[in-house]
This record gives C-alpha cells, sequence and structure tokens, in this order.
C-alpha cells in the first residue's frame, strides 16, 4: 500500500504544479495565517464533500484520548466493531450515490491515524466492490486530516476532553494542556477542503469527496461550512457518531 500511496502522492504534485497560475496565486492568498475559515467567503463549492468519522477504535474501547501522532499513527486501530460499521458506512454510501446526481467517481482522503486509514481502506473496499471509481485508485493519506493534537492529556481519561472544550467556548486559540488551539484546526481543515475543491476540479468532475478524520476534527470542519468566525461553537453541533458519514454544506 505504501508504494501505490508515493505514487498517488507523486501524481498529486504534478497535478497542483500543471494548474493555473491563478489558482496558484489564490492558495497562496488563502494560506496566510490570519486566515482562520477559508470558507468564510466562498459561494460555491465545485466538488460534493462528506465527512466520515472513523469507526469504534481500541482508544475508544479502553476509553483513552489518542492524538500523539507518533503513538496513532501506529496504534489503536480499530476493533471488530469499528471494522464492520465502517463496512456498512461503504455499503450505505454506495447505495445512495447509485440514485444521486452524476458524478465522475469518488475521493477518499483520510488521516493518517491508524484508525482513521483503517476505516478509509475498509470504506474504499466498499466501493471497489461496486464498481465505483476512485480518485487516484486508492485512499490518499492526507495529515490536515489528523485527530487535534491534546498534548499533556494524550493518554489520559477521554473524559477530560469536556475540560479543553469548555475554554474552546470561550477561546478558540487557547492552548491549555499544551493542546493545538481549535481555530488552528479550522484553518487547516477548510484550507484543505478549497485546495482539494480546486485539485479535483483541475481533472474534471464532479467528485464525490469523503474526508475521514476524527470528532474533534470533523466537529470543528463543519463549523467552517456554516460560515462561522472562529471555531468557538463547534462542540454546540450535533455530534457525529463513529463511522457516521455526513455531508457538509455551505450555508
Amino acid at each position: 500500500m505504501q508504494g501505490v500511496l508515493s505514487l498517488t502522492t507523486l501524481l498529486r504534485l504534478l497535478l497542483l504544479l500543471t494548474s493555473s497560475a491563478t489558482t496558484i496565486l489564490a492558495m497562496t492568498t488563502t494560506s496566510k495565517k490570519s486566515i482562520i475559515n477559508h470558507l468564510l467567503h466562498k459561494t460555491d463549492l465545485k466538488q460534493s464533500f462528506f465527512a466520515l468519522r472513523h469507526g469504534q477504535s481500541l482508544a475508544n474501547v479502553a476509553k483513552i484520548i489518542s492524538s500523539d501522532p507518533q503513538v496513532s499513527t501506529v496504534k489503536h486501530g480499530l476493533s471488530g466493531l469499528g471494522k464492520e460499521q465502517a463496512r456498512k458506512a461503504g455499503e450505505s454510501f454506495v447505495g445512495s450515490i447509485e440514485s444521486a446526481e452524476p458524478y465522475r467517481g469518488v475521493a477518499v482522503f483520510s488521516s493518517d491515524f491508524t484508525r482513521a486509514r483503517e476505516t478509509a481502506a475498509i470504506f474504499a473496499d466498499e466501493l471497489s466492490k461496486s464498481n465505483v471509481p476512485i480518485y487516484m485508485g486508492d485512499v490518499i493519506l492526507e495529515e490536515r486530516l489528523r485527530e487535534r493534537y491534546f498534548g499533556e492529556l494524550n493518554g489520559d481519561r477521554d473524559d477530560r476532553y469536556q475540560e479543553v472544550w469548555d475554554v474552546d467556548a470561550k477561546d478558540p486559540n487557547h492552548n491549555q494542556f499544551s493542546v493545538e488551539p481549535a481555530n488552528s484546526v479550522l484553518e487547516r481543515t477548510t484550507r484543505l477542503v478549497t485546495d482539494l475543491d480546486d485539485e479535483l476540479g483541475a481533472v474534471g468532475g464532479p467528485w464525490r469527496c469523503i474526508l475521514v478524520a476524527h470528532g474533534d476534527v470533523l466537529q470543528i470542519m463543519q463549523t467552517g461550512f456554516l460560515k462561522h468566525d472562529d471555531a468557538a461553537r463547534h462542540r454546540s453541533l450535533n455530534h457525529l457518531e463513529t463511522a457516521t458519514i455526513r455531508k457538509l454544506k455551505l450555508t
């Protein structure tokens, strides 16, 4: 799988290098740190985007926080239930797109954390079984979809998330416990969406784009689609359960 991913990464770079000068300039402009929500002034997107939270993981079972890339990219994969959840999510999605508007194929981008990577692979396998075209032929790993980094709380009880969320609502730029600020997650994920919209648009479309990631990341990303100025209200949104897929719509 690693060899295929390396090849797809190279092909993606070639696509981006052949994009128009206007597109490259726009991507450079939107990468400025002063921008928090890259979707704030967008009126539409050329592709359809869907959030898919990973299936139940071994970290979920153990009720611990797992956000350190050095640990989570090699440990805390899916439980048996999580694998079945991912399969059902793929099966359900195939059924939904059969009656949808015409599309070129499905692009599957995933966090490189084990639980997300395994979910994306199982999901994509269900697409392949039904001969659904997959962009670049495989899951593409994307670090901007990684779990929010929870710093000193890594490995601690997952009920401590609430301590961070309580502060998020008052200050989405905070880094108490050395966590990644919620606004940082908003910036990287909404920038990813605009980048992918351009990338997939350059090869025709429309595409159904699946973003496989984590609870906090996807909650925060949704505030971007809702045109919030910051991520302070991310916990007020409808919670995304494990292996749940949700269409993301710009308000």
